[in-house]
């Protein structure tokens, strides 16, 4: 994007953008901040409150910059990067929601990876269980659904992308 060979003309306020949401979802204030705290608090009780904060500043962050990339890549307006920028967050929680509830009751064949490592760690499984976390999760999909209702047909590839993630098995 910041290649202007290849970003086909974007302009620069737009290139700007893109490169800044990359930057803070990656940085001191996004995924390292999160990964930080959740290193610190490896082993530890920890609180709902620090595994929020670790999930925002991960997981999350990572996810809606992609989003709000595309979005701004796109030429959204203010009102629809802001619908898209719930979307991504959601989308985030989502994600590692499911991927707390893989690691707690997943098939090690299906899922790839050994599971149930995180015991230690500050999971949604930990801080709610296996019943209120699914709700969440399930939660979470609707909202993210409901916040990209008003692209309408457009939006089916998103609608999709949050549905595998509400029902993945891997």
């Amino acid at each position: 994007m910041t290649d202007p060979r290849i970003n086909g003309g974007a302009p620069l306020e737009v290139t700007k953008e893109v490169v800044y949401e990359i930057a803070f979802a990656a940085g001191a204030e996004g995924m390292i901040a999160g990964q930080v705290v959740d290193v610190l608090y490896d082993g530890k009780e920890g609180t709902r409150s620090i595994l929020d904060y670790i999930h925002r500043n991960k997981t999350a962050a990572l996810i809606r910059a992609a989003v709000r990339v595309g979005a701004l890549a796109g030429g959204a307006t203010k009102e629809e990067l802001g619908h898209l920028t719930k979307y991504g967050e959601l989308l985030g929680l989502a994600f590692q929601i499911g991927d707390d509830l893989l690691d707690a009751e997943g098939d090690e064949k299906l899922v790839g990876k050994k599971l149930r490592k995180d015991v230690t760690k500050q999971t949604y499984i930990k801080h709610y269980g296996v019943a209120q976390s699914r709700a969440k999760l399930d939660q979470l999909i609707s909202e993210a659904v409901k916040a990209i209702a008003f692209l309408g047909p457009a939006g089916e590839t998103l609608t999709n992308m949050a549905r595998f993630v509400g029902g993945r098995t891997f």
